[in-house]
């Protein structure tokens, strides 16, 4: 089984991968995109590989690839299966892109600067997660939400981490300017939907505080 998902499996998802992270200056085509976060509820899959096809891409020079597999990334995160996430949560090591710098593009020094900060607010959810192992942005809310039923020193801890997320979100500080393209406007959506998920949290816990 394993030989034969690595000769069939293993292929269509770096096909997925590749694909999803194409050159062209848009979002990651929906239908690859789709196809990855279907193969993440596969028992069978290897979900370790399939981080490890995009922390490749990571780490190529254009800012396009780059940026479309952060999008990916995030895209996993929020609409894959849990596994996904805990897996990339244990992870010792992820994408290093604080000295991240495409030369080869007019755009490549102002998109530079996005992945840097863009990468930094997915490393403090990945970080959040592994803290207190679940995703603030898929906990379930309400009055027998997650954050409504902790203890007090659970719930300040998990206040604390919903704050440093926001603030790592908010400093993504995208402007006007830089909705000129598709990748772009992909990353928007998924933060901006990650922000209201997190506000939603953090009221959860102050009514829970109160």
């Amino acid at each position: 089984m394993s030989v034969a998902w690595k000769s069939f499996g293993g292929s269509k998802v770096a096909t997925a991968v590749s694909k999803a992270t194409s050159r062209e200056i848009m979002g990651p085509k929906k239908k690859h995109v789709d196809y990855l976060i279907t193969c993440t509820s596969n028992e069978l899959m290897n979900l370790s590989y399939m981080s490890e096809m995009l922390l490749a891409r990571c780490r190529m020079p254009s800012w396009v690839i780059v940026s479309k597999a952060l999008v990916t990334f995030h895209s996993l995160m929020s609409n894959g299966n849990e596994r996904f996430f805990q897996q990339l949560a244990a992870r010792t090591s992820l994408w290093d892109l604080e000295n991240f710098l495409d030369k080869t593009a007019v755009t490549g020094y102002d998109m530079s600067s996005f992945i840097k900060r863009y990468s930094k607010y997915l490393i403090q959810k990945v970080h959040s997660c592994r803290e207190m192992n679940y995703d603030f942005c898929r906990a379930k809310r309400g009055t027998d939400g997650v954050l409504r039923t902790l203890d007090a020193d659970k719930l300040l801890k998990a206040i604390a981490e919903i704050q440093t997320q926001i603030d790592s979100l908010l400093e993504v500080d995208l402007q006007s300017s830089e909705f000129s393209n598709g990748v772009i406007n992909s990353a928007f959506v998924l933060l901006f939907k990650d922000l209201i998920k997190l506000f939603a949290c953090y009221n959860d816990g102050m009514i829970n505080l109160l």
